[in-house]
């Protein structure tokens, strides 16, 4: 298991390094390991202040012009803000804020109860195995905070998307089901929903808003089948669901997903927003 965590953080790191070479190959990511810092690159800065006081510094790519819209987008386990604000910054919109938090550490029992980045306990790589409740919901609680915070600051939740890879993913995707609120859209990348078992009980307001999910079907981490079942369970009460396979595509992101999250946010995002807003 550890070994299996380790690489994973691996072919994360890959996948920082080498978004720019996949935009030319159109091609599942390539090797190349770097872990950059993204507080001095273009506008995209590490921002210092209360409003995520209970995990590290979170990584933001500002807006060009107006903001009347923001993207949360979450880590998957191991990693930080950083890798994925890199991301955020090659398909930003002008009006959009992109938020990437970076998890506190914690042992992690998936990796022998060593501490590393994470929004919950992984305690194995099965679908139907025990899950760190409090963890996941504690996760769920923080993101809603931070969509409180945007709304007093002038964002409404129908201008927001919940996104998030692997771990980061299933907290976005738990968090949009138990909020009694509309956002304007939820991406699920390589990723699964945690407490499934809760669902659709636990479901709060009417989920009619779009979800993106997206999955390789080479996923040696979080199985393609736990992507497919997850779908499946999502479609019985949201709507608006997409789900989307990439051949060859391991846990990890590529040049054509990238374009569809970035297609994604442009119809849920538009430029300007519905005049009832």
């Amino acid at each position: 298991m550890l070994i299996a965590v380790l690489n994973n953080r691996v072919l994360l790191a890959a996948r920082r390094n080498s978004f720019l070479q996949r935009r030319i190959a159109h091609s599942p990511v390539s090797v190349g390991i770097s872990l950059l810092s993204l507080c001095s690159v273009g506008l995209v800065r590490c921002m210092c202040g209360n409003s995520v006081s209970s995990m590290e510094t979170p990584v933001i790519v500002e807006p060009m012009g107006t903001h009347t819209a923001t993207v949360f987008f979450l880590h998957g386990l191991g990693d930080t803000g950083h890798g994925w604000g890199q991301q955020m910054n090659e398909i930003k919109a002008p009006h959009i804020k992109y938020v990437c938090p970076t998890a506190k550490q914690i042992p992690v029992t998936l990796n022998g109860g060593m501490k590393m980045n994470s929004w919950f306990d992984i305690k194995s790589l099965s679908f139907d195995s025990a899950q760190d409740e409090a963890g996941i919901t504690g996760a769920s609680d923080d993101l809603k905070s931070w969509i409180a915070q945007e709304e007093q600051n002038g964002i409404p939740a129908s201008r927001i998307v919940l996104a998030g890879f692997s771990q980061g993913g299933a907290v976005a995707l738990y968090t949009a089901l138990t909020l009694e609120k509309k956002v304007a859209g939820v991406i699920g990348l390589s990723t699964w929903l945690p407490l499934h078992h809760k669902f659709p009980d636990a479901i709060k307001g009417v989920k009619d808003y779009p979800f993106l999910q997206c999955h390789g079907d080479m996923d040696p981490m979080v199985n393609y089948a736990f992507g497919n079942m997850t779908s499946e369970k999502l479609k019985k009460f949201a709507s608006n669901h997409e789900f989307k396979t990439y051949s060859g595509m391991q846990h990890s992101s590529c040049y054509e997903e990238m374009e569809d999250v970035k297609s994604f946010l442009n119809r849920v995002l538009p430029a300007s927003p519905p005049s009832n807003h």
